[in-house]
């Protein structure tokens, strides 16, 4: 699961984010010439009231074993040039730590233990931040953020609430991108039109062609499954979105009480639970389903061209359908919304704004300014951009930025991710724009599977309902204690619930309530609810 429990202006860089933000060749010569670096002109014109003493920071920076030829993680052009940037504008030395990706938590949780830790470390694990905060081993940055965060104020705000505790920020947050869906499900396009049907917009019509392509085998294939799931125990993908249009969410209470992590068990949720005990037992969902725990199965029985429609997350199952159109010879699967609420209109949970925790250790508080000046000088999106793309990027003719090759950035000396050192803000201004995030996405195949209509018509149609729950910093003991055991039962739960004999539904459903129940769930919700009445 994707879980959230314990989870403007850089003067250095304006002649290369200004110009960048064009296109042609001017544009992009003039980007190559700050990359080069002969932007100190411009550092140069740097308010006197921008620099402070001299100062050195140290930040924590992932290594993917990713580094170009004669360069280090540390040491390379792209931190070279953030560097020089950094220095000019703030008097800021900048020396980066290394910590290997697949195993950041713990090597930042034993820096921080052993006080060895840099000065601004990071996270996406909020419950890695929460107990630092907890246990004072933070640095309060609500005067620092005050004083230096205006352009994090500015273009990052959306996101710095989960960084809060009891009115004090004690993480920077860093904003995600193209806002997207958290799921989507999909539907054979081909399969209705051979069927006569049109775009279901309801789950009645939803069910009238599972039944038709169960019945009628319009692929012509020797076991067609009308709807795909997976046995996945760690995520909900499979099915949330539908259990929730059973749900109704009052008010942000409701909301925040009853998040995606906890839908199977909000009010309405054992409604949907029955309707998917009924495909089930129609021949309708796949019998062997829950076995299926790698789902290994799900993907070959969808690539094979088998499935009639499945609820995934939003882009991965592009890997899948790339497979089948090739193969198929044509279009196949095309996003649907037709997961309708009591009043006909459509829920879709959308990810949180927020995305990794970036926090400055207590033992690093009287560095607080510096750090957050470095933080501050990356939250403008043009500085962002040239940071994610480097300073010698182009756009295309939607705005688009152009990522160099690996071959590009190697040659050049760039570590092949270099937006790792973007630390705190990806929502840059393509990212805001339809066109500019269409044109991505299909310029983005590694072969051309599907058209820009289709890549259009998905943007709109995952749009439709767009929702967000609420989200806040605050773990509770009991969520510390018991939310993650209870978020595994209760896909259990929904698994032993879906593929029941009919008959048994109803005492099942009870007993299997009862020992979330007994393994926490309540105490779990009601400190939920309980927190959210302190603040509001």
């Amino acid at each position: 699961m994707k879980k959230a429990k314990l989870l403007k202006s850089c003067v250095a860089v304006l002649a290369a984010a200004s110009l960048v933000t064009g296109c042609g060749s001017g544009a992009a010569k003039d980007a190559t010439t700050a990359a080069g670096g002969t932007e100190t002109k411009a550092a140069e014109a740097s308010s006197s009231a921008d620099k402070g003493e001299e100062v050195t920071i140290k930040v924590m920076i992932w290594d993917r074993g990713d580094a170009a030829p004669g360069t280090t993680v540390e040491n390379n052009t792209q931190t070279e040039w953030v560097k020089k940037q950094v220095k000019e504008k703030y008097n800021i030395n900048v020396e980066y730590v290394s910590v290997p990706r697949s195993s950041s938590d713990e090597k930042v949780n034993i820096m921080m233990s052993g006080g060895s830790a840099p000065d601004i470390v990071f996270t996406y694990n909020q419950g890695l931040f929460y107990s630092f905060a907890q246990a004072g081993g933070l640095t309060d940055l609500t005067e620092a953020y005050e004083k230096n965060g205006a352009d994090i104020k500015k273009f990052v705000a959306d996101a710095q609430n989960m960084g809060q505790i009891d009115g004090k920020q004690f993480a920077i947050m860093k904003q995600r991108g193209v806002e997207s869906p958290r799921h989507t499900a999909y539907i054979r396009q081909d399969w209705l039109d051979k069927l006569g049907m049109q775009m279901p917009k309801t789950k009645e019509e939803l069910a009238a062609y599972l039944q038709a392509v169960k019945d009628k085998n319009p692929g012509g294939v020797e076991n067609v499954i009308p709807w795909a799931m997976s046995g996945r125990n760690d995520t909900e993908k499979g099915y949330v979105n539908f259990l929730g249009s059973y749900v109704n969410l009052a008010n942000d209470k409701d909301a925040y009480v009853y998040s995606e992590a906890y839908m199977a068990v909000a009010p309405g949720a054992v409604d949907g639970l029955k309707k998917l005990n009924e495909f089930y037992n129609k021949g309708l969902i796949n019998k062997d389903f829950a076995t299926d725990t790698n789902e290994d199965l799900y993907k070959a029985q969808v690539t094979a061209g088998n499935v009639g429609f499945f609820l995934d997350d939003t882009e991965s199952p592009w890997n899948y359908i790339t497979v089948l159109n090739q193969s198929a010879g044509g279009r196949t699967f095309v996003p649907v919304q037709c997961f309708e609420l009591a009043d006909g209109s459509y829920r879709t949970p959308f990810e949180p704004r927020h995305g990794m925790f970036v926090m400055v250790p207590k033992s690093s508080e009287k560095k607080a300014d510096a750090c957050m000046k470095y933080l501050n000088w990356m939250a403008d999106p043009a500085v962002a951009e040239n940071i994610v793309f480097t300073a010698e990027h182009k756009r295309d003719e939607n705005g688009v930025p152009i990522k160099l090759s690996s071959e590009e950035l190697s040659s050049k000396g760039y570590p092949g991710t270099c937006d790792d050192l973007n630390i705190v803000n990806l929502a840059m201004d393509w990212t805001k724009n339809k066109d500019s995030i269409v044109s991505k996405w299909i310029k983005d195949q590694s072969v051309e599977w599907e058209s820009p209509d289709w890549f259009s018509n998905f943007y709109d149609v995952r749009s439709e309902g767009k929702f967000r729950f609420p989200v806040y910093a605050n773990i509770s003991q009991a969520e510390a204690d018991y939310g993650k055991n209870v978020e595994n039962l209760m896909v259990g739960y929904v698994y032993k619930l879906i593929s029941c004999s009919p008959d048994q539904f109803d005492s099942l459903q009870k007993t299997e309530y009862d020992n979330l129940v007994n393994a926490g769930l309540q105490k779990i919700l009601d400190a939920r609810a309980e927190y959210f009445d302190t603040i509001k």
